[in-house]
């Protein structure tokens, strides 16, 4: 089992790629509302307001999908964000992590490890 973390910074997308999850077979997925660093230092902490010009790429706000997936779903989860996120080479674009997991309590009976 691993947990996928994506944060995607044009929310928009963020229902498209759900669907993408279902057609995968990856049936649950938790969506934050998140800022990033950036967006909050420029904006809350006055002694960074003037690195506003540094941030321009960020956005005021973005999502954060955490999903507990089957190691073999991990791949095509990730093609798939990148398909309709396109390449998250690019900055601002977004990003996607996985971490292993080594027990899992609370999810439906096939998944609990």
């Amino acid at each position: 089992m691993q947990l996928l973390v994506a944060v995607i910074n044009h929310v928009e997308q963020v229902d498209d790629i759900l669907a993408g999850f279902v057609e995968l077979g990856i049936t649950g997925a938790t969506v934050v509302n998140s800022e990033g660093m950036g967006h909050v230092l420029t904006q809350d902490v006055p002694i960074f307001a003037g690195l506003r010009s540094l941030t321009t790429r960020s956005r005021p706000s973005n999502q954060m999908l955490l999903s507990v997936i089957e190691e073999e779903k991990v791949g095509a989860a990730i093609t798939l964000i990148q398909e309709v996120c396109g390449s998250l080479s690019v900055p601002g674009a977004g990003i996607v992590f996985t971490l292993p997991i080594e027990r899992v309590v609370g999810l439906a009976p096939e998944l609990d490890a």
